[in-house]
Parts: structure tokens; C-alpha cells; sequence
């Protein structure tokens, strides 16, 4: 994992068109897959609400749910934008990996929920990205792999 994860802010200023895409993939659809790390550390996935608030990619949990308490445990996860019905994945296929940073400042949650109204009480993370990936079909030819990390341009994958 890089040692300089980037805030969602500094990848859209870095990448404003890469990120107005993936930040778009992810708010077509209000559910997404989460993937954690277990006790054991084999991974699991479960469904999640995100958003998109001053500059952050948040992730609320219901209190001790089982992916609140992986994250606390290892803040390690990979976040994929729901694909959504069909064939179709408008805008490819997005996924983000990094940290998340669980947030008990009552002034930042309560800020949160100001937009938001999660259930409360709940758990709050920030996210730190350490990757970001969107695939995508070209001119119904080429797959296009497009690869961000923190500090570094886009590298830019495209085969038949």
C-alpha cells in the first residue's frame, strides 16, 4: 500500500475527468460493494451506501456491524460501483482501494448528517484512496484499463 494515500479532493483536483466519471458510476446507483478484511484475514463483501461530501468519500455503518468492526480492525478495503441491471455498465466499470479512517469528531458527524440522516448512532469513515480503476469497452473494440495512485498520472492500459 502507498505510504501517501490521497483524500478524494487532492484525486479530483490530480484527475478532474477520471474522477467526474467514477464519481458518477458511483452515484447512478444508491448500492455498492464493500470488500474488508476478516479476522482471518480472508476477505469479505458487503452492500453499502456511500457519498460524496466536501471533498471526502464517506462510508456510514451501522453501529458494530461486521464491516464497521473489520475496518476498525484493518482499515484496508476495495469499494465497486454497483454494475447495475443488464449488460450495460454505462461509464465501466469503477472501483476504489485504500483506507478508511474512522471519524468521531461530533462537529464532522454532525455535519454529516446535516446532508445525509443516517440512522443513528453509526460509525463514519473517511477514505484515504491508494488506487483508483475504471475498465471500459472502446469503440466496441478495445478494453481500456485506466489506473490512478496517489502521486502518479494515470497510466493508461488499452488491448483487443
Amino acid at each position: 500500500m502507498p505510504e501517501n494515500p490521497s483524500r478524494w479532493a487532492a484525486f479530483a483536483a490530480a484527475e478532474p475527468g477520471l474522477a467526474q466519471t467514477v464519481e458518477a458510476r458511483f452515484q447512478a446507483f444508491t448500492h455498492h460493494v464493500l470488500a474488508t478484511l476478516r479476522k482471518d484475514g480472508s476477505p469479505r463483501t458487503t452492500g453499502l451506501e456511500i457519498r460524496f461530501l466536501n471533498g471526502d468519500l464517506w462510508l456510514g455503518m451501522l453501529p458494530n456491524s461486521v464491516k464497521a468492526l473489520d475496518l476498525r480492525r484493518d482499515p484496508r478495503f476495495a469499494l465497486q460501483a454497483n454494475p447495475g441491471p443488464g449488460t450495460e455498465m454505462g461509464g465501466g466499470d469503477v472501483r476504489i482501494s485504500g483506507r478508511a479512517v474512522e471519524v468521531d469528531d461530533p462537529a464532522v458527524k454532525a455535519a454529516y448528517t446535516e446532508e445525509v440522516e443516517p440512522p443513528e448512532p453509526f460509525h463514519l469513515f473517511r477514505t484515504e484512496l491508494t488506487e483508483v480503476v475504471r475498465t471500459y469497452i472502446e469503440d466496441d473494440k478495445y478494453l481500456v484499463v485506466q489506473v490512478w495512485k496517489p502521486g502518479e498520472p494515470v497510466r493508461t492500459l488499452k488491448r483487443t
